[in-house]
């Protein structure tokens, strides 16, 4: 007799989602977390205890997560569209002006596509591959909760070989290059496959970075979570133990052992828990390091990600409304030369003078996560994602790297405004790839847990879900698993029907 049907390592989102899709099916269900709560890099956190803010501290815009789940497992739990897809300032002949991309294609969008390029041609340029990559997106969501196809299948069913050569077989850099000649419009393009991966531009990992932040949901369009991530946790936790799933928090997994009738988990205290099938929302490396066997080698995580409450949102010397620029994704030193060069800097040990970064303000769509006190005296959050700093650049000394990195990310944004940022920052946290790791357990602060894969299995490999290991006990539910990365329950949801096949 096992203790469980199934043991879940980590109770982040995907765990919470496997467990209760396993739960809702009969299955008795536990989740083991290491931390004092659940959630992983999906939390909300008072991050500055002397303002009422409540910020995504990690993750923090959702793209992925299928509406299947959310209906399948009754989450009552709002996402809301942004106006603005994106603004990124910049200066010419003298001229500060930007490139304003709305979500829904308008005559705003169009007039700014046209200061840049009177031309036209990088309008007509933009809207011919992203409608091409919209149509993409419809036809490959669905397939993301069955079993995997493989790439022949997927690609026959797709029918879009044009689309499918660019995407699956060829550099994205090299295609981004061929059909657009702006710089500026380029690098835009590119910042969707550089997020969360330490890659060049003619480097295929770029190209499924850029392929999963464009094909969620079958629109692509990243939301904003009402109430911040925690808000999605909450509801998660909510759903999971109505239907009978147990959580234990500071219930660290020390390692696990297996046979062929069960497996065991020793925790931390000494105690264990037996169980039929073990899922692993932890990073595949972890979880080889718990079964006592070679962890796989990935690339390191590059993100350093900032939290910034601000007094007021800062004037820009383009002119716009602060309102609209921040709305979206902001955009600054990420033209595609630029997120080359500085590729090159780091990748050769350095942190350059002005860094890409991309933020937006959570505030201007959800003020709910600010105290009504702050919302009246007009603060506002700004989350930042520094690109191209990998964990190694902080091993000599995080703390040094982190004040030098702060200071290129904040030099990049300073040359497009009125007055330094710092005038109007309450409070600023910086967190590097080693911090990330210290804090939700992502090996060397890679948000992805390891390498991206394509979303299909190749034609001579024999694996049906994407999250089996070589213990047919034992599956993936987290990032790490093939079709995992990003907000989105897809890997706790394909690992749920995995094992409720291998039981029945």
């Amino acid at each position: 007799m096992t203790d469980y049907d199934v043991a879940i390592i980590g109770g982040g989102h995907n765990g919470l989602v496997a467990a209760t899709y396993l739960a809702k099916a009969g299955k008795s269900v536990v989740i083991l977390e290491a931390n004092s709560e659940v959630g992983g890099a999906t939390t909300s956190v008072r991050a500055f205890p002397q303002y009422d803010a409540m910020l995504s501290r990690y993750s923090y815009l959702i793209s992925l997560l299928p509406d299947q789940i959310v209906t399948d497992l009754g989450l009552d739990f709002e996402c809301i569209s942004r106006k603005v897809s994106s603004y990124t300032p910049y200066s010419r002949n003298g001229k500060d002006s930007g490139l304003y991309v709305a979500r829904q294609w308008d005559k705003q969008t169009h007039d700014s596509f046209m200061d840049l390029d009177p031309s036209g041609a990088e309008w007509a340029a933009w809207q011919d591959f992203y409608n091409e990559i919209a149509e993409f997106a419809l036809k490959i969501a669905p397939s993301m909760l069955h079993p995997l196809k493989s790439r022949s299948e997927l690609k026959a069913e797709i029918n879009m070989p044009k689309v499918w050569d660019y995407l699956m077989e060829r550099p994205i850099g090299e295609v981004i290059e061929a059909r657009f000649k702006d710089d500026l419009v380029r690098g835009v393009i590119l910042t969707d496959a550089l997020i969360g991966t330490f890659s060049s531009a003619f480097e295929m990992q770029a190209n499924i970075c850029f392929l999963y932040h464009l094909i969620g949901n079958g629109t692509g369009e990243w939301k904003v979570p009402r109430g911040g991530m925690g808000a999605l946790v909450k509801e998660l936790v909510r759903v999971a133990t109505a239907a009978g799933v147990e959580i234990r928090v500071n219930s660290r997994v020390s390692s696990v052992e297996s046979n062929t009738e069960s497996a065991t988990l020793i925790l931390a205290d000494g105690s264990s828990v037996t169980s039929s099938y073990v899922l692993s929302n932890a990073a595949p490396q972890v979880l080889a390091r718990l079964r006592g066997k070679t962890p796989p080698v990935s690339l390191e995580g590059s993100q350093m990600k900032i939290n910034i409450l601000l007094k007021s949102l800062p004037e820009l010397k383009s002119g716009i409304d602060p309102r609209l620029a921040f709305a979206g994704t902001f955009h600054a030193h990420e033209s595609f030369a630029e997120c080359e060069s500085t590729y090159l800097q780091a990748k050769g040990g350095n942190v350059p003078e002005k860094l890409p970064i991309e933020m937006y303000c959570h505030t201007l769509s959800d003020p709910s996560i600010l105290s009504a006190e702050l919302q009246d005296a007009g603060y506002q959050t700004l989350t930042l994602f520094g690109l191209h700093t990998p964990a190694a650049l902080f091993d000599a000394d995080n703390e040094a790297a982190k004040a030098a990195a702060l200071k290129a990310a904040l030099a990049s944004l300073n040359q497009y405004l009125v007055e330094p940022i710092e005038n109007v920052i309450a409070a600023i946290e910086v967190k590097s790839p080693l911090d990330i790791e210290g804090d939700v357990g992502l090996p060397r602060g890679n948000i992805f847990h390891k390498d991206l894969s394509f979303p299909f299995r190749e034609d001579n490999q024999v694996v049906r879900w994407g999250v089996e290991t070589d213990d047919p006990r034992i599956f993936i539910c987290g990032a790490g698993a093939i079709r995992g990365g990003g907000v989105s329950g897809i890997p706790g949801h394909n690992a749920a029907m995995a094992v409720l096949e291998a039981s029945a």
